[in-house]
């Protein structure tokens, strides 16, 4: 096994223990997921969730011990205007009881000195947990590497770093040159997809949510930006196909193309210096 993850974008709401058999069916030791599924469930699976259906949680933590599986990042941490992350309190004693030891953190919250109160809070929580916090760039406060580097300065602490969506990265203007100066230590988490550099979709988030592309189809310098990345990170693959589900493409076939995209990428990497 190695560091490739699949991420629960992949597989449209797959109940928890069927996703973590596909991880490891594809030698995968690590998925992202959340505790509860996104709305869209175009395959019809039953609805589930990990945070009012205690059995469910204990049959994925047996899964996960029997097949070697881990969760690499839990979503669904999202800072809104009006609210306080002080009610995650509870999703994050259920996430430390399912082994999770990391969270993503976005925010849909315009007021930036907000979002960073917030942020700073949550991964003060989390640490009680000893669970780290990434913080993702993307739409909203958070638009680009500046602002995501302001935000790790001002929550000020080793367990808030940065996660690497290769999408949102290379669309608010960064590049590899830029991954290459920061602090490795500073990155927490890859997510790995492709795309085309200028959208094609009618909107930004219909493309993040819906349609990515497989690793090296689209036109992301990927190579360039993992060999800018430290060599330990997990490479989470985001890569939503809603149109190959349409055709009648199920998640295996979908994901296990990703993975092998993946993998070849990794090994046409030059060995690590260090």
């Amino acid at each position: 096994m190695d560091r490739v993850g699949i991420e629960r974008l992949c597989v449209f709401g797959l109940p928890p223990v069927q996703f973590v058999e596909l991880a490891a069916d594809l030698d995968c030791q690590y998925i992202g997921t959340g505790l509860e599924p996104m709305r869209y469930n175009p395959h019809n699976y039953p609805r589930w969730s990990l945070r009012h259906e205690p059995a469910l949680r204990r049959e994925m933590i047996a899964a996960m011990r029997n097949r070697g599986v881990s969760i690499s990042l839990c979503e669904g941490f999202g800072v809104r205007p009006g609210a306080d992350v002080k009610d995650y309190a509870g999703d994050l004693g259920l996430l430390c009881e399912l082994g999770g030891r990391r969270i993503n953190v976005a925010s849909v919250d315009p007021d930036f000195g907000r979002t960073v109160d917030q942020f700073a809070r949550i991964a003060e929580m989390a640490a009680a947990f000893d669970i780290e916090t990434v913080i993702e760039i993307g739409p909203g406060p958070v638009p680009d590497l500046p602002a995501a580097l302001a935000a790790v300065r001002h929550v000020g602490r080793p367990d808030f770093r940065l996660l690497i969506d290769t999408m949102h990265f290379i669309r608010s203007g960064s590049g590899a040159a830029d991954l290459a100066a920061l602090e490795p230590a500073m990155i927490g988490y890859v997510q790995l997809c492709d795309v085309p550099l200028a959208s094609r979709h009618a909107t930004y988030m219909e493309e993040a949510l819906h349609e990515r592309l497989v690793p090296g189809t689209g036109e992301l310098p990927l190579l360039d930006l993992l060999a800018a990345l430290p060599r330990q990170v997990v490479l989470g693959l985001e890569v939503p196909q809603r149109s190959l589900v349409e055709a009648g493409v199920g998640p295996r076939e979908r994901v296990a193309r990703c993975v092998a995209a993946a993998r070849g990428l990794l090994a046409g990497l030059a060995p690590s210096p260090e």
